[in-house]
């Protein structure tokens, strides 16, 4: 009896080794439980045979926010890693498990080595970006010993009295932070376990060297700009210089070979040009014919034309060339060495006299009779300029209600400089000088005596100063 129980189990151990070497290289079907994935499966690499949907979404979850690593290669072979739980990093899977354990038991559950039971499957990536950044800015490559900042070729400073040379560039091993960034976060996103920084362009590289065109250009141009003088011919025989280190002050750069003006420093400059040297519209001192001095405003005198002239300078920074210029103007005087000149018209309306002077001698003097002082007619005080002269002209007061005019008289010689106020010929009045202006005068004109007024119209033409005063 012992010696058959041997026999036979000698036989069942022969026949399981058989059946197992039927079954070795082979596939079976299984009839386990269809909640739970077939042996042997795997997803995203991590063995989740035997779990349920629930288990399987734990497990894998768990393995990246454990032990997910992104292995971050570098130049001569170095290599950093990043941890997933040192930027809190999870990946959340919803119904992709499903689907594969639906698919699975669709196929009929069919499991063994010649069974390819890997799959891959999308999760929802996410991770805490201010621990992100923290951890890319301690990386070896980003501030460790031994990193060179790569540079670009560039122009030195301004320094007082040296001329612009240009810095060469350095290649250098820094890394580009925010292209490190963005493939770091491309390959989170992507549950990517390795990333190649060289090979992926994130080192800086050189892109202006000390033999770019547009380089020496633009150090030759700042040069040109250090170098520069502007003189300023202004009136009255003064000058201003504007200095190259001042000019270069206002220059924010260069681009495509044009110099870059701060447009609002070069208006300021002309602006205090015009402040310092225009005259027309201010007082000025002016010493009449009786040898008192008055202080007189008026119309005539230098206004620059600030808006063109601010062009103007803006193109002359371009060109780099030094010159000496005088101002654009609007108005301008016909003696530039002085306020009015040597060749003027006086009206010293205290005297009710009129007096020409050519280039400064007296070529001509007449007793007149200016406005109205009872009327309030008073002829303003001032310094004009001449409009143009006329002759056989009708002068015509306001107009009134029934079409008429308050005054109209022929005058043979008209020449106006302030307004409808102007020298003109009064053949209706026989007497000139005097007090007549008092309480008869005109209505702000300066009468002349027509033989007077003819010589006087001879003598004057337009644009030149007229000087009213009392």
């Amino acid at each position: 009896m012992s010696r058959k129980r041997s026999h036979a189990g000698t036989m069942s151990k022969s026949i399981l080794l058989a059946v197992l070497f039927m079954l070795a290289g082979t596939t079976i079907a299984l009839a386990d439980d269809a909640s739970k994935f077939v042996p042997g499966t795997k997803i995203n690499g991590v063995l989740v045979g035997g779990m349920t949907v629930e288990e399987a979404k734990i497990q894998i979850e768990g393995f990246y926010s454990r032990e997910y690593q992104l292995s971050i290669k570098e130049k001569g072979d170095a290599e950093e890693v990043i941890n997933g739980p040192e930027i809190g990093y999870q990946v959340v899977f919803s119904e992709g498990l499903k689907t594969v354990l639906d698919e699975q038991n669709a196929s009929g559950r069919v499991a063994g080595p010649a069974v390819d039971n890997n799959y891959s499957q999308k999760g929802v990536v996410s991770y805490d970006e201010g621990k992100l950044k923290e951890r890319l800015n301690s990386l070896s490559c980003m501030s460790g010993e031994g990193i060179t900042a790569t540079t670009n070729a560039r122009i030195t400073d301004w320094q007082q009295g040296i001329p612009f040379t240009i810095l060469p560039e350095v290649q250098g091993n820094s890394v580009n932070l925010e292209k490190l960034e963005a493939l770091v976060k491309a390959a989170l996103n992507e549950v990517s376990p390795q990333i190649n920084i060289e090979e992926s362009g994130c080192y800086d590289t050189i892109t202006v060297t000390s033999e770019d065109a547009g380089l020496i250009a633009k150090r030759d141009s700042f040069n040109g700009i250090r170098a520069m003088e502007i003189t300023y011919v202004l009136g009255d025989g003064q000058s201003e210089v504007l200095k190259g280190e001042e000019i270069y002050s206002w220059v924010s750069g260069m681009t495509e070979g044009v110099i870059n003006v701060k447009g609002d420093k070069v208006t300021a400059y002309v602006k205090g040009l015009a402040d310092k040297y225009d005259i027309q519209g201010k007082e000025r001192a002016f010493r009449v014919t009786n040898g008192k001095p008055s202080l007189l405003p008026g119309s005539y005198g230098r206004k620059m034309d600030q808006a063109e002239e601010t062009a103007a300078l803006n193109a002359i920074i371009q060109s780099g060339q030094s010159q000496k210029r005088e101002p654009k103007y609007i108005q301008t005087v016909a003696d530039k060495t002085s306020a009015w000149g040597g060749t003027y018209v006086e009206a010293d309306m205290a005297a009710q006299h009129v007096y020409m002077y050519k280039a400064g001698a007296l070529v001509w003097d007449s007793p007149c009779v200016t406005g109205n002082v009872s009327k309030n007619y008073t002829t303003p005080e001032g310094i004009f300029t001449l409009y143009n002269k006329e002759t056989d002209r009708i002068l015509r007061g306001a107009k009134k209600a029934d079409g008429t005019y308050e005054y109209e008289s022929h005058v043979d010689y008209w020449m106006p400089f302030n307004g409808g106020i102007g020298f003109h010929d009064a053949n209706w009045r026989s007497r000139f000088g005097g007090a007549i202006y008092q309480t008869t005068g005109s209505h702000g004109c300066v009468n002349l005596p027509p033989e007077k007024a003819k010589v006087l119209y001879g003598l004057v033409y337009s644009g030149i100063p007229v000087i009213c005063h009392y």
